[in-house]
Formats: C-alpha cells, sequence, structure tokens
C-alpha cells in the first residue's frame, strides 16, 4: 500500500487502501468476520534491495509503520488482527534451504541459491520477526486497542513430534525437535528468550536478546496423527499459561490423479475423514479445558501451494 520505497514515508497508495476497505466491507455485509494478517511473506522489493529486508534489524521500524497504518484505516472493522503468518516457515524456507524468497541458502547445498548463509540467517532472520511482532502488537495494545477493541495475535505453524520409542534419548530428541520448530517463537513469546537447548547447539550464532527486547517480545512428517493436535494444544496449555488459541491452518493436500471425473474428485471423503478426526480431538481438548475459540480450515479447495 506504499507508492514508493516500500515505506509509508513514500506515500500511500490510496488505490491499495480502497482495495482493501472494499474487501472487508464485503467481507461483513455477508456476516464473515476478517481475520487479517498483516504479514504473509510478501516483503516490499524495495526494502530487500535497500537492507535486505528482515536481515536488517531496519526492518522492525517499517513494519511498525505498516501495521500503524493498517489499524488506522481499517481497524473501526477489523477486530481480529494476526501480525505474522509462519515465521517460522519464513524463516527456514526463505534463509535455510532457499525454497521460498528470497531464496537465500549455503552454497554447499547446490540449490542456485541468491547467496546466503543457512548457517546463521535463518536465525537472524526470525529474531528480526520476532522483534517486528512485539513492535506491532504493543503498538496496538498501547494506542488502539482501547478504542478500536480488537484482538492481536501471531500464527505459528508446528507439527507434533512423537517419540520413535520410549527410550529417554527418543524422548529428548522430540523434544528438541519441538523447540527448533516451534518453541523457537513460543519460549521467546512468553519467556523472554529462545529455548535452552537452542542456545546450548546453536551457540553465538542465536542472536540475543536486550533487557528491553525480551520484555517487549515476552509480553519427520510422514503420516497424518490426529491425536497430535489434542497432543499440540494441552502442550501449550500446560507450558504456555493456556493462551487463547485459534488455529489459522490445518488441512491436507491430495494428490492430484488426472484418471478422476470431475464427479469422482468431488467425493472428498480424504478430506472429510481428516477434519472429522481432527476435530474429534480438538473437541476432547477443549473438554480437557484448553482456551480454543476458532478452526480454520486448510484449505477449503486443493492446496495450491
Amino acid at each position: 500500500m506504499s507508492k514508493e520505497g516500500g515505506k509509508r514515508s513514500g506515500g500511500v497508495n490510496q488505490e491499495g487502501i480502497r482495495y482493501y476497505n472494499n474487501t472487508i466491507n464485503e467481507l461483513l455485509a455477508n456476516g464473515i468476520e476478517p481475520f487479517v494478517t498483516l504479514f504473509h511473506w510478501d516483503l516490499p522489493q524495495a526494502l530487500e534491495d535497500e537492507y535486505g529486508g528482515f536481515l536488517s534489524p531496519q526492518v522492525v521500524d517499517d513494519f511498525r509503520d505498516f501495521a500503524e497504518l493498517c489499524f488506522q484505516e481499517f481497524g473501526d472493522r477489523v477486530k481480529q488482527w494476526i501480525t505474522l503468518n509462519e515465521p517460522w516457515t519464513y524463516s527456514n524456507g526463505g534463509y535455510a534451504t532457499g525454497v521460498l524468497a528470497p531464496g537465500q541458502c549455503s552454497s554447499w547445498q547446490q540449490k542456485h541459491c541468491t547467496g546466503g548463509d543457512s548457517s546463521t540467517e535463518p536465525y537472524l532472520v526470525a529474531h528480526h520477526l520476532l522483534l517486528a511482532h512485539a513492535a506491532a502488537a504493543n503498538l496496538y495494545k498501547q494506542k488502539y486497542q482501547a478504542s478500536q477493541k480488537g484482538k492481536i495475535r501471531i500464527t505459528l505453524v508446528t507439527r507434533w513430534i512423537v517419540p520413535f520409542s520410549n527410550e529417554p534419548q527418543h524422548h529428548n530428541a522430540s523434544q528438541r525437535a519441538l523447540d527448533f520448530m516451534f518453541g523457537w517463537f513460543m519460549e521467546p513469546l512468553t519467556t523472554g528468550d529462545y529455548p535452552n537447548s537452542m542456545r546450548s547447539l546453536v551457540k553465538d550464532r542465536l542472536p540475543k536478546f536486550t533487557t528491553e527486547q525480551s520484555t517487549s517480545t515476552a509480553s519427520s512428517w510422514l503420516y497424518v496423527y490426529p491425536s497430535g493436535i489434542r497432543d499440540l494444544v494441552l502442550h501449550i496449555q500446560r507450558n504456555y499459561n493456556n493462551p487463547i488459541i485459534y488455529i489459522t491452518e490445518n488441512g491436507v493436500a491430495e494428490e492430484n490423479n488426472a484418471t478422476l471425473s470431475l464427479e469422482e474428485a468431488l467425493v472428498d471423503n480424504i478430506r472429510i475423514d481428516y477434519h472429522d478426526r481432527h476435530l474429534s480431538f480438538f473437541q476432547q481438548a477443549i473438554k480437557d479445558g484448553v482456551n480454543v475459540k476458532g478452526y480454520f480450515i486448510w484449505s477449503m479447495m486443493d492446496n495450491f501451494e
């Protein structure tokens, strides 16, 4: 929604404002409450060119400015804000494996990446994503929440990691795997620092929070495992003070079978069974006292990603 340079200081694109106003108004007119995500990996190219995007701490102030524009323009109608979508996926895919923009990874992977260092950049990007989230969330809470009466959250992605056996080393390995995916972001959001396992293994490559930043920030997928969703939210309930939870994406993509007719393909038994079983365990978690408020299907159609 900016005119020049990807920054608010470069001017506001009123056509962009009008587009999102129309979208929000149309949703509300049809009884649909918008859940608005501020960043779903669509960094302005100008900011990537100027200072490397989320590799630089400069992005935190620019993200705060962008978020404030959205609060000012849309906050009278939008009551559910999400700062970031899946920062783990963005950090890992964009800067460790290079499969997502901006396609950064170490040369030894021989993936024709645009440059980068898989051993350091994902941690740096994740750190700046967390600071950007904190900046936007605290701005909203301090300046807009009282009058607009909305909520602001973050979307985290994870798998539930099942130990290979009951041996202690396998339980420890599954906990480390969870730390490096979910705890990487959830620990700073609740305690102000990264998991001990990450500090121990990543060492100096893992950025450090200042005291102020810490306080601000703290305000093998092999088969379908429906009970994992209950295990995961119970883990969150036990370890992170039972926060309000919205599952913003849960679903399964099916193989494209070109031999099926349209009528046959629309018999969607795999997806129906997937959600039926997951929602059954989800309902059990709610009965267990987990503070669940919503569940979004990913996706209602095929996964075109």
